[in-house]
């Protein structure tokens, strides 16, 4: 968390006027410091959240909140979600994301999930799949189309995001296929992290019968949707072989991807550059909407008629 700290200072350094109330709980160390950094920054404009703490399943932690995009009727959705070492994170702390989504034309939801030490591994997974679940069925009523699904993850949420799409499992749990899901984007994520060497993957693998199944790299299909990975040239978090191991997986299995290194950029830089104040540090939020918006048109053109274009009369 040191290098959120750094740029929370980075950004209050930036603002021309700053709560007193907001550095009195920073000093205090009263709020975590992606709370702080949550709640002063600027948002985008263009968006706003709509629903705060809706249930998609039974647990305490089965909520989300969702942000609509202004003047949209039907929007396609992008389904966020957040890292955290799998033992930690709070929907509330990423409102810049579904803010910044939102005012990019994604109806943007945000879900909690269950977290270490209360569960381990596959459970916070199904938690995702259960998410993706209440999407399909119930995102009509806040303007959004599931027909046009997306998946953006950081971190460990971008290896949820990653088993989602590529372990036909979880989504077969929940009554769905992985071509549920229109394209997925993982930012600075761990695909490929065995042997366990962290005191996190241990908490939250250590007990799976097959490790390897627990690795997203190893389980490549070509039934997969096309896959947009990205990660800082400067993470020290989470090894740059993850997304160049997973990246040749794509590539043999002959899935559309696209991988991208950013310059100068650490583990947290991936996630806070889609905030407005560092978002000249790395183009993220532009080139997960552009790889987005290129499977909505390839989609579209493949749903277009194609054959005849008119049709001669039948006479008996």
């Amino acid at each position: 968390m040191r290098r959120i700290l750094r740029y929370l200072f980075i950004a209050l350094a930036g603002l021309v006027v700053v709560p007193a109330l907001v550095v009195g709980a920073l000093l205090a160390g009263g709020w975590s410091q992606l709370s702080i950094f949550n709640a002063v920054i600027p948002y985008d404009s263009g968006g706003d959240r709509i629903a705060e703490g809706v249930a998609y399943g039974p647990h305490a932690r089965h909520r989300l909140d969702i942000y609509r995009p202004d003047d949209t009727d039907t929007a396609p959705i992008l389904f966020f979600i957040y890292g955290g070492s799998w033992n930690s994170g709070s929907r509330a702390d990423y409102a810049f994301v579904g803010r910044a989504f939102a005012a990019q034309g994604f109806l943007t939801v945000i879900a909690d999930y269950r977290l270490v030490p209360e569960v381990r591994y596959p459970d916070f997974v199904r938690d995702g799949a259960r998410a993706i679940a209440w999407i399909r069925t119930a995102a009509t009523r806040y303007g959004g189309d599931p027909t046009r699904l997306f998946l953006l993850g950081h971190s460990a949420g971008a290896y949820n995001a990653m088993m989602l799409i590529l372990d036909r499992g979880f989504l077969n749990e929940v009554g769905l296929s992985t071509d549920s899901v229109t394209a997925a984007a993982g930012l600075s994520g761990p695909y490929d992290f065995l042997p366990l060497a962290r005191d996190s993957t241990r908490a939250a693998f250590a007990q799976a019968a097959d490790l390897e199944k627990t690795q997203p790299v190893h389980l490549v299909s070509p039934d997969a949707p096309p896959i947009l990975l990205a990660t800082g040239a400067d993470d020290n978090l989470v090894g740059r072989k993850n997304i160049v191991n997973l990246a040749a997986r794509l590539q043999d299995a002959g899935i559309r991807h696209r991988s991208i290194v950013y310059p100068g950029v650490d583990h947290a830089g991936t996630l806070l550059a889609i905030s407005r104040p560092f978002r000249s540090r790395a183009p993220v939020i532009q080139d997960v909407v552009a790889f987005f918006q290129e499977r909505l048109a390839t989609r579209e053109r493949a749903l277009r008629p194609v054959g005849l274009t008119s049709v001669p009369e039948y006479r008996p």
